[in-house]
């Protein structure tokens, strides 16, 4: 009878573990499993029928090394405390232009990644497995020059905030900067769009909106007037290193926004970036956008042509934003674009861009969950 003791002890375990480990603690847990394995020494599992033992491991350990896997996989994520900024309007993360890098990574750590962005510098991005992100570029003295976030680090002289409503912001802003000047040259924002840019505190502020949670405050970006003006036309110039830079910055977005939104981080998936790549160099070469290409292929038949398998897909597509960080506050503002950022089924991603003859990008996500 020993071994049907021995089989509900790994039955029950199996089934109830979360509980188990919930009510009765890490000690008792240990003194079941020490338990269990002099029941084992004592007993004669080779009697047991069709592969018993065998099962009966399997569901043991696997039992405990799901509980194993649990504690490692366990990251406490630092909750910062938010401070006033001292020099300027805005600081992210406590974080202010001018700051140098030696003092922001004493704060922050290690870059999880630096990637090229189009002011000619990189983007640095800070985070614990997308909790607490950030975007930092420095220039040539290693002094902060460039700031962005989408999640809850924001804080300023005024009341403007992460979730401050849009009326609010233009209360205690002001009227937002319609143009840039550039040398000679005068670039008009579009009337209609889904941020407002501001000129203060001798820094560039784009205010992101998410018009879908009653346009309130989602992301900020500050940008010195030093750095804006090292970007001589409104259209970074196209390089393969720039291109690279745009896909993982627009994966570490996304990414960003799912997990603020308590969803999972997705997986990099070169493969399908492949994929991507191929259709945003078609639509650039060209000239269209759309998610059927000139053949009548979708995305699906372009998925399945690179011999990947799916259960569940999605494409998303954006043209002509001059940077990752807009391509990707435009996309959360367009309803279905925005559900394949946040649908939870998803587990791989893949992005791939492209710049036509003028420079102007062309963005590709691959979502997609592997068969």
């Amino acid at each position: 009878m020993r071994f049907i003791f021995l089989f509900l002890i790994g039955f029950m375990l199996y089934n109830f573990w979360p509980d188990v480990e919930e009510k009765l603690g890490i000690a008792l847990i240990d003194s079941i499993r020490t338990e269990f394995n002099d029941l084992k020494k004592n007993t004669d599992l080779s009697t047991l029928p069709n592969n018993l033992e065998e099962d009966i491991n399997s569901l043991v350990n696997r039992s405990f090394d799901e509980e194993e896997n649990q504690v490692e996989n366990e990251q406490t994520v630092d909750v910062p405390v938010l401070d006033a900024p001292v020099r300027q309007t805005f600081s992210i993360a406590n974080i202010e232009l001018g700051e140098t890098k030696t003092k922001v990574e004493e704060v922050l750590g290690a870059p999880s990644r630096s990637s090229v962005n189009e002011y000619g510098t990189e983007w640095y991005a800070y985070h614990q497995n997308y909790h607490n992100f950030i975007m930092i570029s420095y220039n040539e003295n290693n002094k902060v020059v460039g700031i962005y976030t989408n999640q809850d680090l924001i804080s300023s002289t005024t009341s403007i905030t992460h979730g401050t409503p849009k009326d609010q912001v233009l209360q205690q802003l002001g009227k937002p900067v319609e143009k840039i000047q550039k040398g000679m040259v005068f670039y008009q924002l579009q009337k209609e769009r889904d941020y407002d840019l501001f000129q203060i505190d001798n820094s560039y502020v784009s205010i992101f909106y998410d018009k879908h949670e009653n346009n309130v405050v989602t992301a900020i970006q500050i940008i010195s007037e030093s750095m804006e003006q090292q970007r001589i036309d409104f259209y970074s110039e196209a390089s393969e290193a720039l291109k690279e830079g745009f896909e993982y910055q627009l994966f570490d977005l996304t990414n960003a926004t799912r997990v603020e939104r308590g969803l999972s981080a997705l997986q990099w998936d070169e493969q399908v970036k492949e994929t991507a790549r191929k259709h945003s160099s078609d639509m650039a070469e060209n000239n269209y956008f759309s998610h059927t290409n000139l053949v009548g292929e979708s995305p699906f038949d372009r998925m399945s042509n690179d011999d990947i398998l799916f259960s569940v897909a999605g494409e998303n597509l954006a043209y002509g934003q001059t940077s990752s960080v807009f391509a990707h506050e435009g996309l959360m503002n367009s309803l279905g674009h925005r559900e394949n950022i946040l649908k939870a089924e998803f587990k791989q991603l893949g992005v791939g861009v492209a710049f036509n003859s003028d420079s102007h990008p062309y963005y590709t996500q691959k979502y997609y969950t592997k068969r």
